[in-house]
């Protein structure tokens, strides 16, 4: 719609019919989530050297305690909001009083500094050091080169445009006296962000003596700003409250319909990339009418500090805010100062510093980590098999989710489900999370009945010195790369072929066998493996070598995969791990794994090896640089490998482990996935591939026995092996054990309440065939 066609319409519509249709463009753009950021507020100075008519925050130099706080002070703000469970650090201050105050001036110097951006960005950086806390900051009007210089120290910064209006800055106007509010100076300023690339908050503050048409000026100059650099990730719409003490005392504050206005108005001009915000303190028992006028964010509260700007206006309680969102229909999700989108994009939009610590406080969607649970830690998992997410949400819905009942539709009828609904299963959180746990295990029930089968078998990791550069492994130690736990080094054949024979004597009915991709192992190497096993124990079941061992293999020999798998079977190999796959989708991989199997690749080699009767499980590796839509379609080329050959067992879904890999050291990636993702995984999965992939099995070891067991009320029927040396997931830095024992998971499998099953490899039950010693 044009511009000028817009602007009669809200001029002229009815407000309810406006509420109605920006509450219903809200919807389509964010669906039920609403989000706050918790903040603590630092108020670095109170000395500014504008003189707005409407201000407490503001102090001439007589009036402070004193011109700046010293780094000690912020520091002891910043700690006491990191302990109260706070993300952002709001840096707020007045524009440049150096400019106006000798004393500023004679402060700054004591503390050896030329500017106050100059001790800004010192403190700044200070508070991101030592606390973790990202600096959100609001500093006025800033040039070029000051966005330059508190980009490094920054998640996210502000300016609050206020008005458009050239008339409010007149004598007698609000903003007269005060050069920093300029529309055209801050137009500039905020202008002068975009360009530096920096996340960033603006907004109105209505009731300052503007017209509708100047609020419509202002909001279209936003967008206009945001076209051109797409920076703007929240519009405020802040009411004015008038002020014992300012020339604006007496003033009238605005009508809550006006409020409403343009909260609508906001919301039908920005981009729906854009969120609106109204500051829930300003407006207290209005939320419900703020949620209905299109707003979907509530900005910072805090726990710990006062609104500085706002003394008057006590935050509301988090926990009552939930419950008005949830009378609502919605759920109030904590965000962090930068919004998804800038969180998801953050190689753009941030400096590597802050990157850094955006990602450690980041889930799959760019909000906030609900917990502090990762997988490979040590300390009980959050869930149980009484309640799989740990949360005591209340029981699920009765009327179910519409894009968990059509997913269920879909593969309840043998048909796929949507990639956007997987997507959106995977954003679930509170009871639908539960209700999606819940769906998932009907499903394991009523394919699976409650058995909860496991195979005792042997990892055997022949090598660590790899070729390859997957940046998430900290397994391999031919390069820099390396993790720090292990020394490089190579199985020959008689201690392959012992080992073998010990699991055999201990009851193990398998060997897995996988290793890093040696730059001398060649097709000849992996045959020569295989009969090393198989003529020490001929019973044993060679469960051996990823789709890119398979592949380097038959490269080597400059033959065909299916030549190659058909040797290999030849010599007794029974089943291959659905390993190396990590995310299908060639955008993560090409930042993982650029040097490895494209999608396409391992898609073939797995194939290929169904079709000539050699089964496969089928894994994902979650929790790093990906996003609930890179799991989406990750699934959906699993089920439809699995529609067309039938050959994988199970699906095994491998959390991330984040201590030693690289790309985590490096700053480029999450701390694996939150208990709630991690869940969602493996109901999800269960859900997505039922009726084509018959298993979902739970990983003790990246999870804890405690983790995957309860996971046994969320769609999972299998706990792997007990395993016997595996050595990956250790070098990753996971604090698991790297052997169980049989008695220890079937301990854990009855506590769960269901029925311990010992299996085979290819999931026949065991107890007839195996070795007694297990």
């Amino acid at each position: 719609m044009k511009q000028a066609d817009l602007r009669r319409r809200l001029m002229r519509s009815p407000i309810e019919a406006l509420t109605a249709e920006s509450g219903a463009r809200r919807d389509a753009a964010f669906g039920r989530t609403l989000t706050y950021s918790r903040k603590v507020f630092v108020p670095l100075t109170q000395l500014c050297r504008d003189v707005c008519h409407y201000c407490t925050f503001a102090k001439a130099p007589r009036a402070a305690p004193s011109a700046y706080l010293d780094l000690d002070e912020v520091l002891e703000i910043a700690r006491a909001g990191a302990r109260a469970g706070c993300k952002e650090a709001l840096f707020t201050l007045g524009d440049k009083p150096e400019l106006r105050y000798p004393a500023a001036r004679k402060a700054l110097d004591r503390l050896g500094f030329a500017s106050t951006v100059e001790y800004l960005a010192f403190a700044a950086g200070r508070v991101l050091e030592e606390t973790g806390l990202l600096p959100h900051i609001n500093a006025g009007v800033l040039s070029a080169e000051d966005y330059a210089r508190l980009r490094p120290v920054s998640a996210s910064m502000g300016l609050m445009l206020e008005s458009a209006s050239e008339r409010l800055c007149r004598r007698g106007g609000p903003h007269f006296g005060s050069p920093d509010k300029h529309p055209a100076v801050r137009l500039a300023s905020i202008s002068a962000a975009g360009e530096a690339q920096v996340p960033f908050t603006s907004g109105l503050l209505i009731g300052i003596g503007e017209t509708r048409e100047e609020r419509l000026d202002a909001l279209f100059e936003l967008q206009a700003l945001h076209d051109r650099h797409g920076h703007l990730q929240e519009i405020i719409v802040q009411n004015f409250r008038a002020k014992p003490g300012t020339r604006m005392a007496s003033a009238p504050e605005s009508p809550a319909e006006e409020l409403l206005w343009t909260l609508a108005a906001a919301r039908l001009i920005l981009p729906e990339t854009v969120s609106v915000q109204a500051p829930p303190n300003l407006s207290p028992g209005a939320a419900a009418a703020l949620i209905q006028a299109g707003l979907d964010d509530f900005g910072g509260i805090s726990p710990v500090t006062i609104d500085h700007v706002n003394p008057e206006a006590p935050w509301p309680q988090i926990a009552a805010l939930e419950a008005t969102c949830a009378e609502a229909g919605r759920r109030l999700t904590e965000r962090l100062t930068a919004y998804p989108r800038f969180v998801r994009e953050a190689e753009r939009w941030m400096e590597p510093g802050v990157r850094r610590a955006v990602l450690r406080l980041s889930d799959s969607v760019g909000l906030t980590r609900d917990g502090a649970w990762s997988p490979g830690v040590t300390g009980k998992a959050p869930g149980g098999p009484a309640d799989p997410l740990g949360t005591g949400v209340p029981a699920p819905p009765l009327v179910r989710d519409r894009v968990l009942e059509r997913c269920l539709q879909a593969v309840r009828g043998g048909r796929a489900p949507a990639e956007a609904d997987l997507v959106g299963l995977f954003a679930a959180r509170g009871a639908e999370a539960a209700d999606i746990a819940a769906a998932a295990d009907d499903l394991r029930r009523e394919t699976c009945g409650d058995a909860v089968s496991y195979v005792v078998n042997r990892n055997i990791n022949y090598t660590n010195i790899c070729a390859y550069s997957c940046s998430f492994c900290a397994f391999s130690k031919a390069s820099s790369k390396a993790g720090h736990r292990d020394r490089p080094y190579v199985l020959e054949l008689p201690e392959l072929a012992r080992r073998a024979q010990e699991a055999w004597d201990r009851g193990a009915t398998e060997v897995c066998l996988q290793g890093g991709i040696h730059p001398r192992f060649t097709g000849r190497t992996y045959l020569d493996v295989v009969r090393a096993v198989k003529e020490a124990c001929p019973g044993m079941h060679v469960h051996a070598f990823s789709p890119l061992e398979i592949a380097h293999g038959a490269e080597t020999l400059e033959i065909p995969v299916g030549d190659f798998l058909r040797m290999l079977k030849d010599e007794g190999l029974g089943s291959l791990p659905g390993t190396a796959a990590e995310i299908l989708h060639d955008d993560v991989r090409r930042r993982i794994c650029p040097d490895k199997l494209t999608t396409a690749q391992w898609l073939e080699v797995v194939e290929t090896a169904h079709r000539i009767g050699l089964p496969t499980t089928s894994t994902i590796m979650f929790g790093h640089v990906e996003t609930p839509e890179h799991w989406a379609s990750h699934l959906l080329a699993l089920r439809d490998l699995q529609a067309r050959t039938g050959g994988i067992t199970e699906f095994v879904p491998l959390p991330f482990v984040h201590m030693e890999a690289p790309v985590y050291l490096r700053g480029e990636a999450r701390r694996g996935p939150t208990w709630r993702e991690s869940v969602l995984m493996h109901a999800v999965g269960r859900i997505a591939l039922h009726g084509q992939i018959r298993n979902v099995q739970a990983s003790w070891v990246k999870l804890g026995l405690d983790g995957a067991s309860a996971l046994l009320a969320a769609g999972v029927n299998d706990l792997g092996g007990v395993l016997m040396n595996e050595s990956i997931s250790r070098a990753a830095g996971a604090a698991h054990g790297q052997e169980l024992g049989v008695g220890d998971l079937e301990a854990a499998i009855l506590a769960a309440g269901r029925c311990p099953i010992r299996r085979t490899t290819l999931y026949a039950d065991a107890a007839v065939c195996a070795p007694a010693a297990a």
